[in-house]
């Protein structure tokens, strides 16, 4: 009887045409400044915000299981940064966002050992408490606005560029290339060994720590990197909103809420699922976020129906009935009989 042949492959046709349709639709965003109008523009950058959120988030709750509700500290944090270095420092606002990316890298460093002192909803809880935390605590520092918040002042802005259009094009590709960085980090990330690391983690901490995976470390590089991106990501979103005040940069609601709502109907542990989450969010907010209450209560019925009929989310249950995967992270076994088995 022969040995069984098998070949060790990750990408398929339709991964490799997908890629080549990303690639096709990054540029025509790129291009957006010379089609699309002024509110559009803002409307995008938008969307490539919650989308890296989002995607953040997916890496730290649906690979690595950290299931933290106080994301929002890392965003307000970011804003505050920027405004600082900004004012305080003159740094160029552009420059600003990935300095403010590092203090929210260093800030996670001691903060993270914290908190994983906490397990399952302990660990969201001490989340929450600790965004609380950073809440308060840049309400009492007058020089930023304490309670009440702060503009950026126009000089800061026009830095940038005195022609309005050239400088909102620049801050429009900024929030491109975050989105965009942003997947293609979370790719990396679960391609490499440290990926396959996570995922082990996620699915068992006892058979994971037996194959001598440091369960700690790991977690904590994870936190570390999430945290200093979504600074990053906090930072944009309030150089695009020009104000920040404790209340918007550290919402639980606008911050956290969504972005976890985003990852829960796209598909959890997917890397497509938050980008298709983001279209649904955004599709939904414009058509009926004019009816108040009842908007955010139609946000609430719709979770809880996806998470009763396919707690996978949409791309994940159609991932699973299909087997089409656009962005595959997972190595696939092939034998020679055809079959297949995924690691």
């Amino acid at each position: 009887m022969g040995a069984t042949s098998f070949t060790v492959v990750r990408s398929t046709r339709t991964s490799r045409v997908s890629a080549l349709v990303a690639l096709a639709l990054v540029a025509a965003l790129a291009a957006a400044p010379w089609w699309a109008g002024r509110a559009n523009l803002r409307l995008l950058g938008e969307v490539y915000s919650f989308v890296a959120l989002a995607s953040l988030w997916n890496l730290l709750a649906g690979y690595a299981g950290l299931v933290s509700v106080g994301q929002h500290a890392f965003v307000g944090l970011g804003g505050y940064m920027l405004f600082a270095l900004a004012m305080f420092a003159g740094v160029p606002p552009l420059a600003a966002i990935p300095l403010a990316g590092l203090v929210g890298a260093a800030v996670a460093l001691p903060l993270g050992p914290l908190l994983f002192r906490l397990q399952g909803a302990y660990f969201a809880i001490g989340t929450w408490v600790a965004a609380e935390v950073f809440r308060l605590g840049f309400a009492q520092v007058s020089a930023l606005g304490g309670g009440s918040g702060i503009s950026l002042p126009a000089g800061i802005v026009t830095s940038i560029s005195p022609d309005r259009a050239l400088r909102e094009a620049s801050t429009y590709w900024v929030a491109l290339a975050l989105a965009v960085g942003t997947i293609v980090f979370v790719v990396a990330l679960l391609r490499s060994k440290f990926g396959l690391a996570l995922t082990a983690i996620r699915d068992s901490e006892i058979a994971s720590e037996s194959l001598g995976i440091g369960i700690a470390r790991s977690k904590l590089v994870v936190y570390v990197a999430v945290a200093g991106l979504t600074a990053m990501v906090g930072a944009f979103i309030f150089l695009q909103k020009l104000r920040l005040s404790p209340d918007a940069g550290f919402s639980l609601n606008d911050w956290t809420a969504y972005v976890i709502f985003i990852a829960v109907i796209g598909g959890l542990g997917t890397i497509e699922g938050p980008i298709i989450g983001t279209v649904i969010f955004f599709l939904l907010r414009e058509t009926l976020s004019d009816l108040g209450t009842v908007y955010l209560m139609i946000l609430g019925a719709v979770a809880i129906v996806m998470m009763l009929k396919a707690p996978k989310g949409l791309w994940g249950t159609f991932s699973d009935k299909t087997g089409i995967v656009l962005i595959p992270v997972r190595r696939r076994v092939l034998f020679s009989d055809h079959t297949e088995t995924r690691k």
